[in-house]
């Protein structure tokens, strides 16, 4: 019998190609949107996480996902900030929202001396900055292809962030927040919006002391409506439940890609069951049961599936080196949704095949023989 299967799928072979297509885009389609939204939320948090704050002060509209919002505290709340007991760093800074080549990512504007002082840069080379046209990038952009030059980028290389050209002045190991950092002076200037700031990070001489200074914050007169939090509450919000769109788009593709690989091995099994009427009549005419001729059917879609299954996890560990060697977004693909993955995909072929499955096993074994 499982010789009778193979022969079965080996017999028209771009039929079952097309079936093993079917399920491999479906996984594809699954794990790559999973892969491209837990890759850019675990790399915020790294990045965030890389900062070296206690406790952040946000703007009261500024995202709880990446801290990025409407540019508007004054800066000269770092003088208000310092002097309450127990904070040792306070640092300004500017995020925006920003659309690149790579995609949507994060600007930031900084205060050097005081945000290195959070923790300090490790430069891989170069200083920080000299001019109000300087910029820093951490390593991972510094190793994609500047289109200028057509080799990774270097020290001296132009970037253009908000319609003005930068020079890279340092490259830094990634993990401290932005991929490119400039100015918080000239990152006013660039969005009109001068002296002002989107976020106050603080670092603290003992983080068991963080309740006490955001009590002192929230009793400051003028600070009491903007958000602190520690940075570990703040990283425990980025969740996929919490990231803006992510079930829904993650639903709607698993839908989608479900619908599309239940219709395929629907399609492809019908024809087969019709075309192999002698076939099942033959079988059933040696003593073959009904749940016999079922588990044919089922069987030769469970090769299918097992191999789309694989060719789709390869094919999305495929999309994964492409993104990265093209653009500096991260692609994760956590274990649980590899599994999850290939169980929704196998399960969707093994439904697609039950209709066809049962027609075959109902067939009058009397009317198989006689068909032409």
């Amino acid at each position: 019998m499982n010789k009778l299967i193979v022969a079965n799928l080996l017999h028209r072979p771009l039929r079952s190609i097309i079936s093993i297509l079917a399920v491999a885009i479906e996984v594809i389609m699954i794990l790559s949107i999973v892969g491209i939204f837990m890759g850019m939320l675990n790399d915020q948090k790294q990045r965030t996480n890389g900062i070296g704050a206690d406790l952040i002060m946000r703007g009261s509209n500024a995202s709880n996902m990446n801290g990025a919002g409407p540019v508007s505290m004054p800066v000269k709340f770092v003088d208000v900030l310092r002097k309450i007991p127990h904070v040792t760093v306070v640092s300004p800074a500017a995020l925006q929202l920003i659309t690149s080549t790579s995609g949507v990512e994060i600007q930031f504007g900084i205060d050097y001396p005081s945000y290195n002082a959070l923790r300090p840069f490790t430069f891989v080379a170069g200083t920080p900055f000299k001019g109000p046209d300087d910029v820093i990038v951490d390593d991972v952009l510094a190793a994609k292809v500047n289109p200028a030059t057509g080799k990774p980028y270097t020290l001296g290389d132009t970037l253009s962030i908000f319609n003005t050209d930068f020079h890279i002045c340092g490259i830094v190991q990634h993990g401290k927040g932005g991929r490119k950092l400039i100015p918080i002076e000239t990152m006013g200037q660039l969005i009109n919006n001068p002296g002002k700031a989107s976020n106050f990070y603080l670092k603290l001489d003992d983080p068991a002391n963080a309740q006490s200074v955001i009590d002192a914050i929230h009793n400051t007169r003028g600070l009491q409506n903007y958000p602190v939090e520690t940075m570990d509450e703040w990283l425990s919000e980025m969740t996929p439940e919490k990231l803006p769109g992510f079930n829904l788009a993650l639903n709607s593709v698993t839908v989608i890609a479900v619908v599309v690989g239940f219709l395929v091995i629907f399609q492809t099994m019908y024809t087969a069951v019709l075309e192999r009427t002698r076939e099942i009549g033959i079988l059933k005419s040696m003593g073959a049961s009904k749940p016999e001729i079922v588990s044919v059917v089922l069987r030769e879609t469970a090769i299918l599936a097992v191999v789309g299954v694989i060719l789709g996890i390869a094919g999305s560990y495929g999309v994964r080196v492409a993104m990265l060697h093209a653009t500096t977004l991260q692609f994760q693909i956590p274990s649980r949704w590899l599994l999850q993955g290939a169980f929704i995909a196998f399960a969707g072929s093994i439904l697609g095949a039950l209709y066809p499955a049962w027609m075959a096993a109902r067939k009058d074994p009397i009317d198989a023989l006689a068909y032409e």
